[in-house]
């Protein structure tokens, strides 16, 4: 089958994009092909295959020009990682910008809600919102990566739960890692004495940068590593922090540090946890973040009720760093490769072909 794969922005250190490239692959080796459609945002060398590209900005903008090119001329079935008029099956992959608006009224000053209503991206999204979780699509299937996420659409838009399939993130194959960690560790300049937290993500203010910041500053002496993108201005000042930029090599900072952090507002299901928690760190998060769910609790780290508990979060380090054993780690690396991106293209596959229920 031909499946169109429909996202319009790009980040090299994304979860979505990194999820949708992993899935084109997998989708490859089942047999099938893959069309992405997307926006001029992704580059030429981050797709191998066949490509339509929209001279579209904005999300309302390529919504439109996607309804006008009329995808399933195009595949037979149209899978969408964006918020669009219409499509045969949409991964919620990036939540609910409802609940989003809703989790972090508490973490902002109180006007920025109203100067947020006056904004037209967040009009637009929550438009396309509406429309994509359309109760009154009856052949729409939704899948949602956590039960979080699956609960929100249900609670938020009246979306029958038997037209919503909750598949978890996957992983690629492991591959040998053995020699990078102290090579990667000695390109940082980071000692084998070094305690090294790693933060990894994009849009840093629902992502809780300056939470895991405050947070690092009270420990003893740990680092805190930060890979993506995010603005600068409103993160509080620290020496213990390395803000390292866009990384594409992601998966040797997790084998070089030694825990991962995440005091995420919102978080469907972050893909980094999952990755931090197959390189063998332990993951300290929230309750927030669609991973937790998981998550064996005592074992792979922990998921904090509140993002802004600064306290808690420095508590939190010092007990995992005390608890960490060869054994431990192990044991995370096991148990994360449980979630394969191979099961979740088996998954994802049986829930596009196979008619809803429950509507």
């Amino acid at each position: 089958m031909k499946f169109a794969l429909v996202r319009r922005g790009y980040s090299p250190s994304g979860g979505a994009e990194r999820y949708l490239l992993r899935f084109a692959d997998a989708l490859r080796d089942a047999g099938h092909q893959p069309l992405l459609i997307a926006s001029p945002h992704w580059p030429a060398e981050a797709w191998n295959g066949e490509r339509i590209t929209l001279q579209a900005d904005g999300p309302r903008a390529f919504a439109d020009a996607l309804r006008k090119l009329d995808p399933r001329s195009h595949c037979d079935i149209v899978f969408s990682l964006e918020r669009v008029w219409d499509c045969d099956a949409y991964r919620a992959g990036d939540g609910v910008h409802r609940a989003w608006l809703d989790r972090r009224r508490p973490f902002e000053a109180p006007w920025r809600p109203w100067f947020r209503a006056l904004q037209s991206r967040h009009r637009e999204i929550l438009e396309l919102e509406r429309a994509v979780f359309d109760p009154n699509a009856a052949s729409r299937i939704i899948i949602a990566n956590s039960r979080m996420v699956a609960d929100e659409i249900t609670r938020f838009f009246g979306f029958p739960p038997g037209r919503i399939r909750v598949i978890y993130n996957g992983l690629p194959p492991a591959r040998d890692s053995a020699d990078r960690r102290a090579v990667t560790r000695q390109s940082l300049g980071l000692a084998d004495s070094d305690f090294a937290i790693l933060f990894a993500g994009s849009g840093w203010e629902r992502k809780g940068l300056r939470f895991a910041i405050e947070a690092v500053n009270r420990t003893r002496d740990a680092q805190l590593l930060v890979a993506g993108a995010g603005k600068r201005n409103a993160l509080p000042s620290s020496a213990h922090t390395r803000l390292l930029g866009e990384v594409t090599g992601i998966r040797d900072l997790m084998e070089a540090a030694d825990l991962f952090l995440l005091p995420t507002i919102y978080d469907p299901f972050s893909n980094a946890c999952l990755e931090a928690m197959a390189a063998g760190l332990p993951v300290i998060t929230t309750q927030a973040n669609g991973f937790a769910e998981v998550m064996r609790r005592g074992l792979d780290g922990e998921a904090l009720p509140n993002p802004a508990d600064i306290p808690s979060i420095a508590a939190a380090i010092e007990k995992w760093r005390a608890l960490e054993t060869p054994a431990t780690r192990a044991s995370r690396r096991q148990e994360a490769r449980r979630h394969t991106i191979e099961e979740n293209v088996r998954q994802t596959l049986v829930a596009l072909t196979t008619p809803p229920h429950g509507s």
